[in-house]
């Protein structure tokens, strides 16, 4: 039987992954002798998530976040994705039905090119980043269902190395703080939304409520150099382990002078959105946050932490407001972080999948296929 070169390459894929052929389509695709013909599809439906809380950061509150959900189909398998958009990141809805309409997946035959995929999807347009990260989202899960394995698996990442996960109180009053510490008291370190002028008030209030360390991210809030280092000592004597985006971005001079006399780690965020960003984070960072949101998926997320690993910076991965679909794809690459802040499916009350779980307080992993998530 002759065999293609897209044959060879896909069926290498599996053996390079040491996967057994014994498993669903892959196994199926080995003992058959081919592989699937036909064309990718890319769907997508907007939806709305609903909140638990109002919230709210250093410069904005909403109780909603518009989300935009695909899939994307080869050959009977489903793959799932999802864009999520919060209003300051400056993507809609509306902009990813646009750029998605322009997505043509149905020139490729082959799922498993992701290279040449995402290379496409990213070069229609500029920015988008959230509508690209739910096609990648959504391939990854192709593939990965096709192949039998999770992605953590692929990537050679072992699941007991993954971090706790911190769980979010947003800024509010003192009375709706305490209450959300006592819904949070099942994990193991809490993160703090700061930046404004209640900032002592809202970790003293925390504080009174529990004990477990905190990580604080402050939005972009403090804009003195001075003041935010005097505000971060303080921090270390009240248990907080990490600093996250602590001033604006555009104040890089600042920023390395007080990452150099900072006595906690300090992660940059808004500063760091794709690979090109991190070269110029050096120095200025002790660590950097990954959100597929932000990086256009799970392709150069795990790029970007690799890369930074080699440059002795430290990782978080986060997450926006999302289903356990894009956090489930986020979970997939926390064996490689410091810490994690993959709690956004947990603050939403509508979740349309089941997926990695918080147990103990820890990102536990699943050996479903893909990125690991069920529709429910």
């Amino acid at each position: 039987m002759r065999t293609s070169r897209r044959n060879f390459i896909t069926l290498s894929a599996i053996a390079a992954a040491g996967l057994s052929a014994s498993k669903g389509v892959a196994a199926n695709m080995v003992t058959a002798g081919k592989i699937p013909v036909g064309k990718i599809k890319l769907f997508f439906e907007p939806y709305n998530l609903a909140l638990a809380h109002v919230f709210t950061l250093a410069g904005s509150s909403r109780t909603s976040t518009p989300v935009m959900l695909t899939r994307i189909e080869f050959d009977g398998v489903t793959g799932f994705g999802e864009a999520s958009m919060p209003p300051y990141l400056g993507e809609t809805q509306e902009t990813a039905s646009r750029f998605l309409s322009k997505v043509n997946l149905t020139q490729f035959s082959d799922p498993f090119m992701i290279e040449d995929i995402l290379d496409y999807v990213d070069k229609i347009d500029e920015g988008n980043r959230a509508a690209k990260a739910s096609v990648d989202i959504a391939l990854h899960d192709l593939v990965g269902k096709m192949l039998g394995q999770p992605w953590f698996k692929l990537w050679g990442l072992n699941p007991d190395h993954t971090p706790n996960t911190s769980f979010t109180i947003g800024i509010d009053t003192a009375e709706v703080v305490r209450q959300k510490v006592q819904e949070a008291s099942a994990y193991k370190i809490l993160k703090v939304k700061l930046g404004r002028e209640n900032d002592k008030e809202m970790v003293q209030t925390i504080r009174s409520a529990t004990k477990v360390p905190l990580a604080v991210d402050v939005n972009q809030g403090w804009k003195e150099k001075e003041k935010a280092l005097e505000m971060i000592f303080w921090l270390k004597d009240m248990g907080v382990v990490m600093v996250e985006q602590p001033l604006p971005k555009e104040q890089t001079d600042d920023m390395a002078w007080l990452t150099a006399r900072s006595p906690l780690p300090i992660y940059g965020d808004e500063s760091v959105q794709r690979l090109p960003d991190l070269i110029k984070a050096s120095g200025l960072y002790h660590g950097i946050n990954i959100k597929l949101m932000k990086c256009t998926g799970m392709r150069e997320a795990f790029t970007m932490a690799k890369t930074a690993k080699s440059m002795g910076m430290k990782i978080m991965i986060g997450c926006m407001t999302e289903t356990s679909c894009a956090v489930s794809a986020a979970a997939q690459l926390a064996p490689l972080a410091e810490f994690a802040d993959l709690d956004g499916n947990l603050l939403i009350t509508n979740d349309l999948f089941k997926g990695m779980e918080i147990k103990n307080g820890k990102v536990t992993l699943c050996d479903l296929p893909g990125i690991g998530i069920k529709k429910i």
